[in-house]
């Protein structure tokens, strides 16, 4: 079973949501990300796995079509990405200033991989649906 850290994901997509103008960098975000956390008076684990996973999100994201590269008309630059629809379904799933989004969460840790592009389509027309 893969598990993904659902915050730091968020944390990404909303990275792309709001790039139009700047290179998506996953490794700073993961930092900001971090520091945010510790700010908090959350325990933030280990810095430098977290920049390595926020690079292999940014990968899977990419590869399984929840971003995409910003045409050049939105300000792409070859280095910034846009949300799919699959990825705005993913970001609508997770965001944290929804109430009640931790029961998209639970459904989707429940999965084999929550990720894989035919588990997500799934879910998210049920949630769609529901």
């Amino acid at each position: 079973m893969t598990t993904y850290n659902w915050e730091l994901i968020e944390r990404l997509l909303h990275e792309v949501q709001n790039g139009a103008d700047h290179s998506f960098t996953p490794r700073p975000y993961a930092e900001e990300h971090a520091a945010a956390k510790a700010a908090e008076g959350e325990q933030v684990e280990n810095l430098d796995h977290l920049k390595t996973t926020a690079t292999e999100y940014e990968k899977l994201l990419l590869d399984r079509g929840f971003i995409a590269p910003r045409p050049e008309e939105e300000g792409g630059n070859g280095e910034n990405f846009v949300l799919t629809p699959r990825g705005s379904s993913l970001l609508a799933m997770i965001d944290s200033s929804i109430p009640g989004n931790d029961h998209p969460r639970e459904l989707l840790d429940q999965q084999a991989d929550a990720l894989d592009t035919a588990t997500f389509d799934s879910l998210a027309s049920r949630a769609q649906n529901a």
